[in-house]
C-alpha cells in the first residue's frame, strides 16, 4: 500500500512557508525545509505524521512542545518562529541551524578531545539552564537532539516530551532514550532538573570515550543497568581523561539525585574551573559509605538536617516526596545497607546534640555552668571554669553573631555555601547589571559589616547580567524611524548594505539580530535597507513527454508556473506533453507562465474506395484506340482519375476510384476532350 504523504515538494504552508526537502523524521514528526517567503528567510518544519494527526493526545504534547520554549531565546536553545494548523496539519517553525547532530559528530570523530567535549558540555548545560530557570524540564537530552550549527554552536532541540516543572507529575512510563535515560525516569518515577544533568552526563561520557556507558540487549536490560550499575569511570577507560573531568561526569552520573549536581548552574561553575585548571578537584562526592570519619553531606542534606533541628523532626525522602504528591515505590534491596545505618546513626546524633544544646541553653540561662554572664559577674561558686569558643571566619567574638561580609562580584554558590552554615533565612533575587557578571552577587540586604543572629533574614540580590532588551519590530519602517526606535531602546545603531525584499525601497527589510530577540541594553543593531525585491529568473525545463502533474512539478521547482492546456494529436504518448510554449533553456523572469500542449496519441486515418464498369462507348470493333479521361465530381468538387488509351477491344473497362468522403460520387468519361458518358459512384470506407 502507497504511503499516504501529507505534504509534497512545493507544497506551500500558512500562505507563507513553502517545502524545499525533508531534512529528518522521528517518532512523531517529519522536518521539512522551508523557505518563508514573508521574511525571506529558511526554516525548519516540524509537521506532525498523520498517524497521530487525529490524536488529541499526541497533538497537545506536540504543540505543547512550541509552548514550552516559544518564549525563551537563547543561543544554545533552537528557536521557535511559529506554530499553526492548516487542515488538519499541525505544524512547528523553528530555526534552520546548518549543521549536523552531536550523534554524527561523534560517530564521524570517533570521540571528540577533553577541550572540544568540555566546550559543547558548557554550552547544553547553559542552554538547559535557561530552560530550566523557564521550569522547564527537557527529559530526552541526548546527543540526537543536540545540533552542532558550522560555527560550533550547540543547539538543544526537540522539547518534544518536555513540561512545565512546576507540574510535578509523575510519568506513567519512562520518557526519553533508554540509553541515556536517568534511573528515576527508568523506574517511572518523578524527574526534574537533575534528570537532565544525568542524561548530559552520559552524552559526555559517549563524547569522551566514544562509547555508552550502558548497553544491553534489550530496552528492559539498559534501562536496569541505568539503575543498578555503575559505569567504569573515564580515567579508567582512558588514562589521557584527567580524573578531575572524569569525577564531573561521574557526579552527574550518580543513581541517587541528592548526590548529583544540584543545577546545571553548579554543573557549569565546575566545567569552567576545570578549564582554568584542569589538574584540580571536581565532582567531589564525598564518603558517604564509610564506617567512620565526616560524612560529606549535599546541599539538601544539610537544609534538611536543619529543618529537624527547628522542627524535632528528620523528615525521610518518603515522606518528602509525599509531601510533594511524588511518591515511588522502591525496592528496599536496592538500598545500601551501610547507608540506611548511616542514615539511622546520622538521625541519633543529629537529636543527641538538639538535646544537649537545649539543656546547655536552659543550663546557662539558670547559671548551671557558672559561666559568667554579659556584665562579668560570675556564679555564686567562686571556682570559675572559663569557656572559650572559636569564631567562625567574620564572626565576632560572641558566637551568638555574624559580621556579614562583602559578597559583591562573588559566585552565587559560594555565597551560598558560606550563608549555609549558619542558621539565617535566606532569600536570592535576580537583579541586571551592567557591571557586575551574570551568577554573581551584586549587594546584600543587609548590608555588609551588619552583626547578624540565626533566624535573621537575608536577601542576596544576584546578577542576570547585562539587562536584556527583546529587539523591537522595524520592518517596513523609514531607515530614520527605524534609527529612533532602536535608539530609544537603547541599543546602537549601524547600517548595513541594501539587500533585496518584500519591502519598499528604502524601507527597512529586516535587522540583525532580529526583530523579538533579547540581546544585551547598548547592543549594536544592523538595520538592512530594503532595495526591492529581486527580479529572478529561471531556465525553463524540457517539458516534452511529461504528464501534467510532472510539468507543473518541474515548473514550480524553478519558480514558473503552468499555464493553460490544450490538446492535440502527435506521435508522443497520449496524456503527455508534446509542445510547450516556451521552448527549454530559455531564460525567463520566476513567475512566467508556460502552456503546454497535451498528446491524444496518433490520429486514425481512412480511406473511401469506389468501383465502376465502363461501357465500350466505340461503334466498330476496327475502330482506332482513343485517349478517354475519367472525371471523378465528389462534394461538389472535380478531381481527375485517370487519363489512358483504350481501344474497343478493352472494354468494358473497370476503374477503381479512391474518393475524399464516403458521399456518392459522379464518373464523367471524356473521349478525345468530350464527355460521352456518366456513371453514378458510391465508396466505402476501409482503414489505412
Amino acid at each position: 500500500m502507497e504511503e499516504f504523504v501529507l505534504v509534497s515538494i512545493g507544497t506551500i504552508i500558512g500562505d507563507r512557508y513553502e517545502i524545499l526537502e525533508k531534512v529528518g523524521s522521528g517518532g512523531m514528526a517529519d522536518v521539512f525545509r522551508a523557505k518563508c517567503h514573508r521574511l525571506n528567510r529558511f526554516v525548519a518544519i516540524k509537521i506532525l505524521k498523520q498517524e497521530y494527526s487525529e490524536d488529541t493526545k499526541f497533538v497537545a504534547k506536540f504543540r505543547g512542545e512550541a509552548q514550552a520554549i516559544a518564549s525563551m531565546s537563547h543561543p544554545n536553545i533552537v528557536g521557535i518562529y511559529d506554530v499553526g494548523e492548516e487542515d488538519g496539519l499541525y505544524y512547528i517553525v523553528m530555526e534552520l541551524v546548518d549543521g549536523i547532530t552531536l550523534k554524527k559528530y561523534i560517530e564521524e570523530k570517533g570521540k571528540l578531545s577533553v577541550k572540544e567535549a568540555v566546550g559543547i558540555s558548557l554550552q547544553i548545560a547553559n542552554g538547559l539552564d535557561a530552560a530550566h530557570r523557564n521550569n522547564i524540564v527537557h527529559r530526552d537530552v541526548k546527543p540526537q537532539n543536540i545540533l552542532i550549527a558550522r560555527d560550533g554552536t550547540a543547539k538543544v532541540s526537540d522539547f518534544g516530551i518536555a513540561k512545565a516543572a512546576s507540574s510535578n507529575t509523575i510519568t506513567a512510563n519512562a520518557m526519553g532514550s533508554v540509553h541515556y535515560i536517568s534511573p528515576e525516569q527508568a523506574r517511572g518515577g518523578y524527574s526534574d532538573e537533575k534528570s537532565d544533568i544525568y542524561s548530559l552526563g552520559v552524552t559526555m561520557y559517549e563524547m569522551l570515550s566514544g562509547d555508552l556507558p550502558f548497553t544491553g540487549e534489550s530496552a528492559v536490560a539498559i534501562a536496569l543497568a541505568h539503575i543498578q550499575e555503575d559505569a567504569v569511570p573515564l580515567a579508567a577507560l582512558d588514562a589521557s581523561i584527567p580524573k578531575g573531568l572524569s569525577n564531573i561526569v561521574n557526579k552527574c552520573m550518580q543513581k541517587k539525585t541528592e548526590l548529583r549536581y544540584l543545577s546545571a548552574v553548579d554543573l557549569i561553575a565546575d566545567l569552567k574551573r576545570f578549564l582554568q585548571e584542569p589538574d584540580g578537584e571536581y565532582g567531589v562526592i564525598g564518603n558517604l559509605y564509610g564506617n567512620g570519619g565526616t560524612i560529606l553531606m549535599s546541599k539538601d542534606d544539610v537544609n534538611t538536617l536543619k529543618h529537624a533541628s527547628r522542627s524535632g523532626h528528620v523528615q525521610t525522602a518518603d515522606e518528602e516526596e509525599a509531601a510533594d504528591g511524588r511518591e515511588e515505590e522502591e525496592d528496599k534491596s536496592d538500598v545500601d545497607p551501610k547507608l540506611e545505618k548511616a542514615l539511622v546513626f546520622g538521625s541519633i546524633a543529629v537529636a543527641i546534640i538538639i538535646g544537649l544544646v537545649v539543656i546547655y541553653m536552659l543550663g546557662r540561662f539558670i547559671g548551671l555552668w557558672g559561666i559568667s554572664n554579659d556584665n562579668g559577674e560570675g556564679s555564686d561558686d567562686g571556682n570559675q571554669t572559663a569557656v572559650t569558643e572559636s569564631a567562625a571566619p567574620g564572626a565576632t567574638a560572641d558566637s551568638e553573631t555574624f559580621t556579614l561580609p562583602d559578597y559583591e562580584d562573588r559566585l552565587k554558590d559560594d555565597v551560598a555555601t558560606d550563608l549555609g552554615n549558619h542558621d539565617f533565612d535566606v532569600t536570592y533575587m535576580e537583579e541586571a547589571s551592567d557591571d557586575i557578571e551574570k551568577g554573581r552577587v551584586i549587594r546584600t540586604n543587609p548590608a555588609a559589616g551588619t552583626a547578624m543572629k540565626d533566624g535573621d533574614q537575608v536577601e542576596v540580590v544576584v546578577s542576570t547580567g547585562k539587562e536584556q532588551i527583546s529587539v523591537p519590530d522595524t520592518t517596513g519602517k523609514t531607515i530614520t524611524d527605524a534609527i529612533n526606535a532602536l535608539q530609544e531602546k537603547g541599543f546602537t545603531v549601524t547600517q548595513g548594505a541594501d539587500v533585496y525584499s518584500s519591502q519598499p525601497v528604502g524601507r527597512v527589510a529586516y535587522t540583525k539580530p532580529a526583530a523579538g530577540k533579547k540581546t544585551d541594553k547598548g547592543d549594536e543593531i544592523t538595520i538592512y535597507p530594503s532595495k526591492g525585491e529581486e527580479t529572478k529568473y529561471a531556465k525553463v525545463p524540457n517539458l516534452i513527454g511529461l504528464t501534467r502533474s510532472q510539468a507543473r512539478r518541474e515548473l514550480k521547482k524553478v519558480g514558473l508556473e503552468l499555464g493553460s492546456e490544450s490538446t492535440s494529436y502527435s506521435s508522443v504518448q497520449k496524456n503527455r506533453v508534446c509542445v510547450q510554449s516556451v521552448s527549454k533553456n530559455t531564460q525567463v523572469e520566476q513567475g512566467t507562465t508556460v502552456d503546454i500542449t497535451l498528446s491524444l496519441g496518433e490520429e486514425q486515418t481512412y480511406t473511401y474506395e469506389g468501383t465502376v464498369t465502363i461501357n465500350n462507348p466505340f461503334d466498330y470493333p476496327e475502330d482506332p484506340a482513343e485517349e478517354f479521361e475519367f472525371v471523378l465530381t465528389q462534394d461538389g468538387k472535380d478531381t481527375s482519375i485517370k487519363k489512358v488509351t483504350l481501344g474497343p477491344n478493352q472494354f468494358p473497362y473497370t476503374l477503381q476510384v479512391t474518393g475524399k468522403s464516403a458521399n456518392t460520387g459522379k464518373i464523367s468519361v471524356y473521349r478525345s476532350g468530350a464527355v460521352v458518358d456518366t456513371y453514378s459512384i458510391t465508396f466505402k470506407r476501409v482503414a489505412s
